[in-house]
């Protein structure tokens, strides 16, 4: 079942894309044909600039995580036998730093359904009971609707073009993200690290990185633009958010 079929959620959504045929039609002067393709880059722009305050806390939080975990394996490790023991230890740890296992976790789940609407907006070839006229808009000749595996019969090399450029540009970003935030070798190589600072778990989220990419396939060509914009923007972000709240040097 399609849940944007319910009225409460359609009404969202018809009022999301009002909004975005309303964008579309203010650049129309500044922007011509790819006016539909702007106002897709510039409402994901919009929306990821309001969600800073999100990724603050996320930095916070994933910095807060680095400084206390060699104190909670320190933990985990003196008290294995006594697994009640261990989560005292390991809350009253987390009470006296006034933060929480969960610290951080709250804003990413806020934002969901934000990101989620505006996603399912290039998704929907009809919103509210009428046609989704944005996925007819185009960019170089390519209609926003169109995805690469939909058009393998009729492929044309104006839509390879246009999403090579995509994949690479996502490619490129998931490349720069997997070499700026894996972690240390020394932590990767610690026995008693986390199951996810080991190197094999490593490898396999170096190539989770690129899983992005593969999705860009399958999606119309609007999707893949917010996506691609959404992936770039969060790679940005967190740069200038781990020089401003570094991880310790463990």
């Amino acid at each position: 079942m399609d849940l944007f079929t319910l009225p409460p959620l359609a009404a969202i959504l018809d009022a999301m894309y009002v909004a975005m045929m309303w964008l579309t039609d203010l650049l129309q002067p500044v922007a011509g044909d790819a006016s539909a393709a702007a106002a897709i880059v510039l409402l994901t722009l919009i929306v990821r600039a309001a969600l800073i305050p999100v990724g603050i806390s996320q930095a916070k939080a994933e910095q807060t995580r680095a400084r206390l975990a060699p104190r909670l394996r320190a933990i985990q490790k003196r008290y294995k036998h006594d697994r009640e023991r261990q989560q005292r230890e390991m809350m009253k740890l987390y009470a006296d730093e006034n933060t929480s296992p969960f610290a951080g976790l709250l804003p990413v789940l806020a934002q969901a359904p934000i990101v989620g609407i505006i996603y399912a907006l290039f998704l929907h070839s009809t919103i509210a009971g009428h046609a989704n006229a944005l996925l007819t808009e185009q960019l170089a000749g390519v209609p926003l609707g169109t995805s690469v595996v939909g058009s393998l019969g009729t492929f044309d090399p104006a839509t390879g073009v246009v999403f090579g450029i995509l994949i690479a540009i996502m490619c490129v970003v998931a490349e720069i993200t997997r070499r700026a935030f894996r972690p240390p070798v020394a932590a990767a190589a610690d026995a008693d690290a986390s199951p996810l600072t080991s190197v094999g778990a490593q490898r396999v989220m170096g190539l989770l990185q690129y899983a992005t990419a593969v999705v860009l396939l399958f999606v119309p060509l609007a999707a893949a633009l917010y996506l691609t914009v959404t992936v770039a923007w969060t790679l940005v972000q967190r740069l200038l958010l781990r020089r401003r709240y570094p991880l310790p040097l463990v």
